[in-house]
C-alpha cells in the first residue's frame, strides 16, 4: 500500500503564510513528479504547483511568485510554502505523486486525502 498524508493546513489571515507538507509512505520504489492541487467549493480541482524528479517546477499565474514547491527525496516528502495568502486561496489542498511501487509495475498516480486551508479577510 502507498499513502500520501498532508499536514500544515489551517486558518490564516490575509497576507499570512502557511507551509504544507506531504509525506509518502509504503511500498515505494521511486517517485517521479509530485504536485499540489486545490479545490474550492463548487469549483474544479486545479494545479497549484508541480515539481519533477529533476526539481523542475511549474506554477500557474495565480500563485507564481507567492507559492514555492520543494521536495526532500530522502524523506519522500513534498512541501508547499504559501505566502501573501488571500481569501481566493481558500480551498482543500491535495498532494499528488507519480509513484513506481516496484520494477515489475508501472508508474501510477496517488492522491492524499486533502487538507483544508482557509484564508480569512
Amino acid at each position: 500500500q502507498v499513502q500520501l498524508v498532508e499536514s500544515g493546513g489551517g486558518v490564516v489571515q490575509t497576507g499570512g503564510s502557511l507551509r504544507l507538507s506531504c509525506a509518502a509512505s509504503g511500498s515505494i520504489f521511486s517517485i517521479n513528479d509530485m504536485a499540489w492541487y486545490r479545490q474550492a467549493p463548487g469549483k474544479e480541482r486545479d494545479l497549484v504547483a508541480r515539481i519533477t524528479s529533476a526539481d523542475i517546477t511549474t506554477y500557474p499565474d495565480s500563485v507564481k511568485g507567492r507559492f514555492t514547491i520543494s521536495r526532500d527525496k530522502a524523506k519522500k516528502t513534498v512541501y508547499l510554502q504559501m505566502n501573501s495568502l488571500t481569501p481566493e486561496d481558500t480551498a482543500v489542498y491535495y498532494c499528488y505523486a507519480d509513484i513506481l511501487r516496484s520494477l515489475s509495475t508501472t508508474i501510477a498516480p496517488y492522491w492524499g486525502p486533502g487538507i483544508q486551508v482557509t484564508v480569512s479577510s
